[in-house]
């Protein structure tokens, strides 16, 4: 038997893009009633310009919600957002500091009307500080952050990497743990709470590889591409195969090293998995050269009952498609919004609850009737 661990728990979604549609697409994968509150016409950002097919990044950010589209600018639209408040348990707004007071929904408004209400803003550099009011997006984040200057391999300009550390590392998991740790809170105070969230920081937050780095190297900030995780060690890295795939290495422990270095044939590059500095370049070499030796499926033939910490560089197709993210759940086909999409299942497993799209992505306003005019439906 399912039990939704956020049964009768009410959201308020008014978030755009990336982090807060994370956030709350968690919580309402977990059982929360979410209620996304959208302009009127083209709905949010992330679903493209009005008129356009259905933008990929609104679908896979948005099952298990309701749509409401509402004109903020108007009395009406915010009259009705101030009476769905009183109800709630929870808001989520991605606005720049200062937009939802000027709305007349701030935190200081919304908690004299619904003091139980946890209200959490994601912003990029957060409520205060010299750059609160500056627009970004992931890449500035991780920039400040200290991220893409380190994001270098093997002397090419620095990148953030295909995966929005910042927006969703940092952004939706980090909101959606301090919402979750308020709710508990509120169980037995009574008190709500304005929960500040900039990406900046989240993204600083999880940079700890390249600070425990800078300890190591006797506080010297390390060499973009070279630090323990990103190239700095021969025993963690990627070597390119025969047929131009590659294995990724990540035999950090001597026991795992010893392994895999038993498994290529070449007990003598043992002592070499942690060459730093003049050594590190010798011992690559000599690693790659025999990784070069063999196709990507015959190393895998190889390493397959090897514990090393080996495993194949993935397409996202192949990735999709693997024997061990089938057996785990981590595919689901959506349709809603007048789409169907690949997508995601909630990477949670607990006892008791199952994984289900109740709902797809919504239409721009599709539940205003039931939303607007009368008591949300379950």
């Amino acid at each position: 038997m399912t039990r939704l661990p956020l049964s009768d728990v009410k959201v308020l979604d008014f978030t755009a893009l990336l982090p807060g549609a994370i956030c709350t697409q968690y919580l309402a994968d977990l059982g929360a009633d979410v209620t996304k509150i959208e302009p009127p016409g083209a709905g949010e950002a992330a679903r493209g310009p009005e008129g356009t097919p259905p933008g990929g990044i609104f679908h896979v950010t948005n099952r298990n919600k309701r749509s409401v589209a509402l004109d903020l600018k108007q009395p009406d639209g915010v009259a009705v957002v101030r009476r769905l408040m009183a109800d709630a348990d929870i808001l989520v707004e991605g606005f720049r500091p200062g937009v939802m007071a000027r709305l007349g929904l701030g935190w200081d408004e919304v908690r004299a009307i619904n003091p139980r209400l946890i209200y959490c803003s994601i912003t990029g550099y957060g409520q205060n500080g010299p750059l609160a009011h500056k627009a970004g997006h992931d890449i500035n984040y991780q920039s400040y952050a200290g991220i893409v200057g380190q994001n270098v391999i093997d002397g090419s300009r620095p990148s953030p990497g295909a995966v929005p550390v910042a927006d969703l590392g940092g952004g939706s998991l980090t909101s959606a743990v301090a919402i979750l740790a308020a709710l508990f809170d509120v169980q037995r105070t009574g008190q709500g709470r304005h929960i500040d969230i900039s990406l900046t920081d989240t993204a600083m937050a999880l940079n700890v590889a390249a600070l425990a780095s800078k300890m190591m190297f006797g506080g010297r900030d390390p060499v973009p591409g070279r630090d323990i995780l990103s190239g700095g060690l021969p025993c963690y890295r990627t070597y390119r195969t025969a047929d131009g795939r590659y294995l990724a290495v990540g035999a950090l422990e001597p026991k795992f090293w010893h392994a895999f270095c038993t498994a290529i044939e070449r007990p003598d590059l043992i002592a070499r998995g942690w060459d730093m500095g003049a050594g590190l370049e010798a011992a690559v070499s000599e690693i790659a050269a025999v990784i070069a030796t063999r196709s990507l499926d015959q190393w895998m033939v190889i390493f397959e009952h090897v514990d090393a910490c080996v495993s194949p560089v993935l397409t996202l197709e192949e990735s999709l498609a693997h024997a061990n993210t089938v057996a785990r759940g981590m595919v689901a086909e959506v349709s809603g919004g007048g789409a169907t999409t690949t997508q995601y299942a909630l990477p949670i497993r607990m006892t008791d609850f199952d994984f289900a799209v109740r709902r797809g992505p919504p239409l721009v306003g599709e539940h205003n009737g039931e939303v607007v005019t009368g008591e949300v439906a379950r």
